[in-house]
C-alpha cells in the first residue's frame, strides 16, 4: 500500500510516505521528523482507503471563503429575514475570522476559542443567539465540506455554545389592551387585529381585503410583509402554509371601516396599495404609547408588536382554547411548538389536573366506603 524512507536535509533526516489514494494514483508526504509519526500517517491512510474515507490532502486547501461564498450563494430557499441574519453573521463574524483559513488547518480548540471570544466580546459581549447563529454558519460550511470529501470530520462540531436565556414574556390584560388602543388613535384597528388574532406584523400588513370573511369572521394569512432595511419583500408566511384565523366579533366592525373604499385586492391597512412601514422601535407611534400606558399605569409592561402576538395567545388560553387550536391559529409548526413556546401559560392547568385528580380519588373512597360498609344481602336456602 505504501512505503515509508528517510532523507537527509540540513537540520537533519526526515522521513517520507509513499502511497498509493483509491485511484491508483502515486501520492506523498514529506517533511515527518520521526519514523514513528510516518508510520502513523501511512496506517491512517491504509485505514481510511479501506474504509472508503480516504479524502485527497489537496482538496482541503480550500479555503473556508471559497466554500463559503458558494453556501451562502445557495440558501436562496431561505426566507429573506432568515437569509439576512445568516448572511450578516457570515460577513460580520465568520468571513473576517475564518475566510483565509484551509479547510484542512482548522482544529476543534480554534473553534472552541473562537466561540469564546465572540462570547466574552472584545469590545462588547454579544448574545447567545449572534454567537450560536455566526457557529451555526461555519458549522454548516464545514459539513458541506465532509460531504464533499474535502476532510473527514467536521471540526466544528462538539464545541461547546453558549447557553440562551428564555426572555421573560410580557402579557397584556384586555384592560391594558384598551388602554393601548386609547394611545393609538390611527391604529386602533390594528392593535385589536395583533392583540386578538395572533398574527405577526407582517400577515398583519399584507393582509387584503379580499382576504376577510366578514360572515364567518375569518381571516385568510396567505402573505407576509417582511421588512429587510427599508426594503418590503412580500412572500409566503413563515410556515410556508396558508391558515385560516379566527378573530372576535366586535373586530369585524373595525376591520369593515378599514376596507371602505378599497377594492378586493388592496391592502387593508394603510392607503392600500403600499405596505405599511414598520414602527421605529426607538421613535415610533407604537413605542410612544407604550410609554403613556406605563405613565397610566406602572404595571404596564415594556412591549413591542410582536408581543401583541403572546397577548393573543394568553387571551385565548385563558378562555379554555387547547393547544391544536392555539397552534393553528398562531401558524406553529405543531401544538408541542406552541406548548413549549408558552408553558408558563399552562401552569394554571397543572392546578386543575391535581385538583380533579383529588376529587377523582375522593370519589373512588367514598365509592369503596359504601361498598365495604354496606349490609351484606342474605341469600335464602
Amino acid at each position: 500500500m505504501g512505503s515509508v524512507s528517510s532523507y537527509e536535509i540540513a537540520d537533519g533526516r526526515r522521513y517520507r510516505v509513499k502511497y498509493r489514494d483509491p485511484d491508483r494514483k502515486s501520492r506523498q508526504k514529506d517533511g515527518f521528523t520521526r519514523k514513528r509519526d510516518a508510520e502513523d500517517y501511512l496506517a491512517n491512510i491504509t485505514v481510511s482507503t479501506n474504509r472508503g474515507e480516504y479524502v485527497d490532502p489537496k482538496t482541503a486547501r480550500v479555503t473556508v471563503r471559497e466554500l463559503g461564498t458558494d453556501w451562502i450563494g445557495n440558501r436562496s430557499h431561505m426566507k429573506p429575514s432568515s437569509f439576512a441574519a445568516v448572511e450578516s453573521a457570515w460577513r460580520i463574524h465568520v468571513e473576517p475570522f475564518w475566510g483565509d483559513r484551509r479547510l484542512g488547518d482548522i482544529l476543534f480548540s480554534e473553534v472552541q476559542s473562537w466561540v469564546a471570544r465572540l462570547s466574552a466580546g472584545d469590545a462588547k459581549q454579544r448574545s447567545a443567539t449572534v454567537v450560536i447563529r455566526a457557529y451555526g454558519v461555519l458549522a454548516a460550511i464545514l459539513d458541506v465540506a465532509v460531504r464533499d470529501r474535502r476532510i473527514t470530520s467536521n471540526p466544528a462540531r462538539g464545541v461547546k455554545l453558549p447557553r440562551k436565556t428564555r426572555k421573560k414574556r410580557a402579557y397584556l390584560t384586555g384592560a391594558q389592551v384598551e388602554l393601548l388602543v386609547t394611545h393609538c388613535i390611527d391604529h386602533t384597528t390594528l392593535v385589536y387585529t395583533l392583540a386578538y388574532t395572533g398574527v405577526r406584523w407582517g400577515e398583519a400588513i399584507g393582509l387584503r381585503v379580499s382576504s376577510l370573511d366578514m360572515l364567518r369572521r375569518r381571516m385568510l394569512i396567505q402573505e407576509n410583509a417582511v421588512h429587510i432595511g427599508r426594503t418590503v419583500i412580500v412572500g409566503t408566511p413563515k410556515t410556508h402554509e396558508n391558515r385560516s384565523v379566527p378573530f372576535p366579533k366586535f373586530l369585524a366592525e373595525h376591520l369593515a371601516k378599514s376596507c371602505e373604499g378599497k377594492r378586493r385586492d388592496q391592502l387593508v391597512f394603510g392607503a392600500g396599495d403600499v405596505h405599511m412601514v414598520k414602527t421605529s422601535s426607538d421613535t415610533g407611534w407604537f413605542v410612544r404609547a407604550v410609554r403613556k400606558c406605563q405613565a397610566v399605569d406602572g404595571d404596564f409592561p415594556f412591549i413591542t408588536p410582536h408581543d401583541l402576538r403572546h397577548t393573543a395567545a394568553s387571551m385565548a388560553i385563558s378562555a379554555g382554547a387547547n393547544p391544536k387550536a392555539v397552534q393553528r391559529m398562531l401558524g406553529h409548526a405543531s401544538a408541542a411548538m406552541t406548548l413549549d413556546t408558552y408553558a408558563d401559560l399552562f401552569e394554571d392547568d397543572l392546578d386543575a389536573v391535581s385538583n380533579r385528580l383529588d376529587a377523582v380519588r375522593t370519589e373512588t373512597v367514598v365509592g369503596v366506603s359504601w361498598d365495604v360498609t354496606a349490609p351484606v344481602k342474605q341469600i335464602a336456602p
